[in-house]
This record gives C-alpha cells, structure tokens and sequence, in this order.
C-alpha cells in the first residue's frame, strides 16, 4: 500500500490533497446496448442535446464533443464528481443507458475548458487517452518510468500542436489532445507506453472551436 501512496505522489501533476475545478466526463460508446427503432433514438438524441444546451446555459457545462464512431466528452465546472453525476441524471441518452458512463476529476497542465457563443465553428483533434496498467511485475519502475513519461510529453508539446494535456488524478491516467497530423508512432514510443504501464485509446474528437481553450 505505501509503494501504490508512492507511485501516486510521484505521478506527473498530482497531489491527493488538490481538490479539482474541472470534471470530466466520458460517455463511452456501448457496442452492447439494445437496438431501439430509429425513431426513438431520434427522440433520445434530441432530449440529450436539448440537456446539453440548458446545462451550458445554467453555467455547469462548459464544453462538450462527440467522438467520430459514437460517444463522446463533457467537461464540468464544478469541485465535486458526485454533484457532476446528480447532473448527469438529467440526461435522456444516460437515462436510457446509451453510454457507459465515467465521471473524474479533471486537471489540464496544457490548455482547459472555455465556454463558447452560440455562433461557433466544430474542429476535429486527435484525442489520446492513457489508462494506467500498473502490476505486480512494474510497479518498483513505475515511479521512474512515469516521470520519463512526464518528460516525453513535455518534448511533445515544444512541437506546438498540444491543445490539451491534463491528468484525472490518483491512479485515473490522462489525455492529450493535439491539433494537425497525428502518427502513432510518436504516441507508442513513450516509454510507459512502450512498457506497458500506459495502454492508450486513440480517437478524433469533434469540438467547439475555442472550447478546449485554444486559440
């Protein structure tokens, strides 16, 4: 237990004291949901964007995007994942189970969540996740390994496309989003990848220009 207390204190920019400003919030795409007529789906899809547009309004929901192929992200302004989660009961797609949903404290090191007006232009990113996969057999290098991981995307960023990196804190990993052309390549040569303490999810993320804070 202490080594695991360790490895989380030494992760890049987490502190298990921080309480968050930002919640993220990942509505991943179920390949095991019922199929429902189309017109219900319609129904579903229009009462979820309705949500969207009222919660964006009230100043919960700051920003928000789908992922080419089906599901998406919000991102919240609010300190506490379980009043994130009362919100989200709001939703008709979450209330009919479309999504598999998660709910985690956000902390961006690169770029953060900005509302946007009405009138705005969707851009697409590259959206990569890092989920932790920490083991008996890599925990004594994780420490090690997590800070080179830290420093490959510091290098990363020197390229100018980064739009966001933020970690989810504790033992949640991280995303990095960046603009232009992506290869893998680049994405698989960080060494907690390349090591196996990292797995990644790569996926285009359509979003509100300026939504990420970009400019």
């Amino acid at each position: 237990m202490k080594t695991f207390i360790l490895i989380l204190l030494l992760l890049p920019g987490i502190s298990l004291a921080q309480a968050p400003e930002l919640i993220f919030v990942f509505l991943n795409k179920r390949t095991d949901k019922a199929e429902l007529p189309e017109a219900e789906v319609k129904k579903i899809m229009e009462g979820h964007l309705a949500n969207i547009e009222r919660l964006a309004k009230e100043g919960k929901l700051v920003s928000a995007g789908p992922f080419d192929g089906g599901g998406g992200i919000f991102i919240f302004k609010s300190n506490s994942v379980e009043q994130v989660k009362e919100w989200l009961k709001t939703d008709p797609g979450i209330q009919a189970n479309r999504w598999r949903v998660e709910v985690l404290p956000y902390y961006p090191r690169i770029g953060g969540a900005c509302a946007v007006g009405e009138h705005y232009e969707m851009v697409t990113y590259h959206f990569v996740r890092y989920i932790p996969n920490i083991a008996k057999f890599n925990i004594q290098d994780a420490p090690r390994i997590f800070m080179m991981h830290d420093n490959y995307l510091k290098e990363i960023a020197k390229t100018g496309n980064v739009i966001t990196e933020a970690t989810f804190g504790d033992n949640e990993g991280g995303i990095l989003i960046m603009k232009g052309n992506l290869e893998q390549e680049v994405i698989e040569t960080d060494p907690a990848v390349r090591q196996g303490l990292l797995q990644i999810e790569i996926q285009k993320l359509w979003i509100a220009k300026g939504g990420l804070c970009e400019k």
